[in-house]
């Protein structure tokens, strides 16, 4: 491995260069871009924008609501998620490998379909609520806090079951025995033992599940009603604007770009701080369990499962009910799907496909070439790359949206370009880390064979180390594809009548009172999205999902 930190301007020297060029065009161009209108106005340097959102309550409430709601969503998530990965690891149970999957696309599905399919269920005409309420039965409301919380709770806690479920099958066995030799078992061992094995993995995944919480703009734009978030506020005062000054949008912006680095930084310096490294011997072995403790065990896995699929089961059930415009008729009917494939919202199933297929190809390049030069051509320039292309992890959909559509008016915004463009830039990291991970298990020796032979770089990169990292490279674009069909974030900001993709129509069916249409949406989406978990668990080898 090449670590001179010298460079070279040879044929690895010229793609850096290269991938920096773009990362200055399409990333820190918009963003320093929104920077300027943010503190530069007419009169020169101002800070009127930054001193409007703190001197207003409207304002201040709605960032103050943000972060109690993804502090709440964070907690609850690690609350539900890790005891069903101890659970999970540690004994058996029975229909584990169904509820993984079943965990998996709860995870890997859009939030906001999560909120729709509970105003459903539970909204004030909801079939629940309808089927309570001649019982005298009243449930508590499901919009405002309650509603986003529920709706987050259910969407991120698998991402700390995947996180938690990853971390201990690295823990060793003998620690388990031996707690148990000292009279250490059950709910002591659980909070004595394992939590602190796991602690840095927990910090992983709570920094993971706030960010997502704290950028999601559909949830509390669906569900939220009188619960202003800073998303939904950034979209409303961004959306007023396009017509006129968008400075006030972009100091938003700038402020959702500090808070999250803040925290990003914050998460990394707590990991350092309690990070260690534990090599499993002895895995921890399943166990059969009988009795009461099975009766309990197998009942929470069933239920929190259940709870977090139902919705989604019943959006797939409501796709084939007989609706007539908005009205419900008696009786079932594939109308909905007839008329999603007969009109214009039919392009929004293509648009779903093809948009991010063109940026899944260009994300598969730049992330095996940026992967390549991190880890085999290190310097002080690809290190710079290497940190640029980890930017758009910390920064919200929405505020990426806002920075390119304020960067390229014309004559790309409003088509298909600058769609794909949000969306290399937005889901490149997952493929980049995945790319890393398997290049660095190569052995350097490998290519440098292949060099002596006679090879040249290009040849040796192509022929050889292409294919070797095959395995890494599928996964993370596998991953990649499956955010990006359910993105919409930056798609709600940056689309057109021509590039409408299946979120934003299920968004603006569900806006418009088109509960029939969304859930057909809805459905096509879920199937697409658990094709695309059957293909990476295919090239996988049936391992877990590691986001």
């Amino acid at each position: 491995m090449k670590n001179n930190n010298k460079f070279k301007l040879d044929l690895w020297g010229g793609i850096t260069l290269g991938i920096l060029i773009l990362y200055a065009i399409f990333l820190l161009y918009p963003l320093l871009n929104m920077f300027k209108d943010a503190v530069i106005g007419a009169a020169g340097l101002t800070m009127e924008h930054f001193a409007k959102f703190f001197s207003r309550p409207y304002y201040t409430n709605a960032l103050k609501n943000s972060f109690v709601v993804s502090f709440a969503a964070t907690f609850t998530s690690i609350a539900v998620g890790t005891p069903l990965a101890y659970i999970f690891t540690q004994y058996k149970i029975k229909g584990k490998k169904v509820m993984q999957m079943l965990i998996i696309i709860a995870s890997m599905s859009a939030p906001f379909i999560g909120a729709y399919s509970w105003i459903l269920l539970m909204g004030r005409s909801g079939v629940i609520t309808n089927l309570l309420k001649p019982l005298g039965i009243i449930l508590p409301d499901i919009y405002g806090f309650g509603g986003i919380l529920l709706v987050f709770t259910l969407q991120l806690y698998p991402l700390v079951f995947l996180y938690v479920q990853g971390a201990l099958s690295n823990v060793d066995n003998s620690l388990i025995e031996a707690s148990e030799n000292m009279g250490c078992t059950g709910f002591r061992r659980f909070f004595k033992i394992i939590i602190p094995l796991i602690m840095p993995t927990l910090l992983a995944s709570s920094l993971l599940v706030f960010m997502r919480a704290f950028a999601d703009f559909g949830t509390p734009m669906l569900i939220g009603e009188g619960w202003l978030t800073f998303p939904v506020l950034l979209f409303n005062e961004f959306i007023s604007e396009v017509g006129g000054d968008s400075a006030f949008a972009s100091a938003l912006s700038i402020i959702a770009i500090l808070i999250t680095t803040i925290f990003f930084l914050g998460q990394r310096w707590l990991s350092n701080r309690k990070s260690f490294s534990m090599n499993s011997l002895h895995p921890i072995e399943e166990k059969e369990v009988h009795g009461f403790k099975s009766f309990w065990l197998h009942f929470y896995s069933y239920f929190v499962v259940g709870f977090a699929v139902m919705p989604q089961v019943y959006v797939i059930y409501t796709s084939f009910m007989n609706y007539k415009g908005m009205v419900r008729q008696p009786g079932y009917s594939l109308d909905q799907y007839k008329q999603i494939f007969s009109s214009s919202l039919g392009r929004s199933v293509w648009n779903t496909l093809f948009i991010p297929i063109v940026a899944l190809i260009i994300i598969v390049l730049l992330a095996v070439l940026i992967a390549y030069i991190a880890v085999r051509r290190r310097n002080w320039l690809t290190g710079i790359v290497d940190t640029i292309s980890m930017v758009p992890y910390i920064v919200p959909g929405t505020v990426i949206g806002i920075a390119l559509i304020t960067a390229f008016k014309r004559p790309i915004t409003g088509g298909m370009l600058i769609m794909v463009i949000a969306l290399v830039i937005r889901r490149l990291p997952y493929t980049i880390r995945s790319s890393v991970a398997i290049l660095q298990q190569i052995p350097m020796s490998i290519e440098e064979a292949a060099l002596s032979l006679g090879s040249n770089k290009a040849k040796t990169f192509f022929k050889i180390t292409m294919p070797m990292m095959s395995a890494g490279i599928i996964s993370g674009a596998i991953l990649s594809w499956v955010t990006m069909i359910s993105e919409l974030s930056t798609a709600i900001i940056l689309y057109s009548v021509k590039t409408q993709t299946l979120t934003v129509s299920i968004y603006t069916s569900v806006i418009r009172g088109q509960y029939g249409v969304a859930a057909a949406l809805s459905t096509v989406l879920t199937v697409l999205t658990v094709i695309s978990l059957l293909v990476f668990n295919k090239f996988s080898g049936g391992k877990s999902v590691q986001l």
